[in-house]
């Protein structure tokens, strides 16, 4: 598990063209029709039920009470929901880890919105949290989404099961870690 410099850390904050917001039971609508979106959906392991949706949302309100961090739902400056994102424990294959993990609207895609979230929240992970690496776990089809990790510096490590789902597993050590790059 990942040893924290700070207890908690920002609920509201904005990059330059998005306000991230702690998710909430009031997110919910926006969470289920983005997770009943079969093109968003098929790199998340398949359609979620509004159901499945709500435990979901129940699970990342749960990690923000326990670890002080977890997922925000991001919007543009007029409100409109664009997607969430945000910093997460999970484990892979018996290894805890500590993932970026980001799921935008289609309407949202090829506007360099999930780099511009993946910096925010590396800077975010990196010196506010602390941690001394950050993963992203990537069904292995999802180019784009590959493509946004290897352009933030994550570097390919290996194949992983995840979710019964075959994906690649990639790897940002923080510059201050041993091994560590500066970018």
């Amino acid at each position: 598990m990942a040893e924290l410099r700070g207890a908690r850390i920002m609920e509201i904050w904005t990059t330059e063209r998005l306000t991230a917001q702690r998710l909430k039971h009031a997110d919910l609508d926006d969470l289920v029709a983005l997770h009943l979106d079969p093109d968003v959906s098929r790199y998340l392991g398949g359609v979620r039920s509004p159901a499945v949706t709500t435990a979901y949302l129940a699970t990342s309100m749960a990690h923000w009470d326990r670890y002080g961090f977890g997922l925000w739902a991001w919007r543009t400056p007029d409100g409109k929901f664009v997607g969430r994102a945000g910093i997460r424990h999970v484990v892979v294959e018996d290894a805890q880890e500590v993932e970026i993990a980001y799921a935008l609207r289609r309407p949202f895609w090829g506007m360099g919105l999930a780099s511009e979230i993946t910096k925010a929240l590396i800077e975010l992970g990196f010196q506010r949290l602390g941690l001394s690496s950050l993963v992203g776990v990537v069904l292995v089809p999802h180019a784009a989404s590959r493509h946004v990790l290897e352009k933030a510096g994550f570097l390919f490590e290996r194949e992983v099961v995840f979710h019964d789902q075959p994906c690649v597993l990639y790897r940002k050590l923080s510059p201050e870690a041993p091994g560590g790059v500066t970018p």
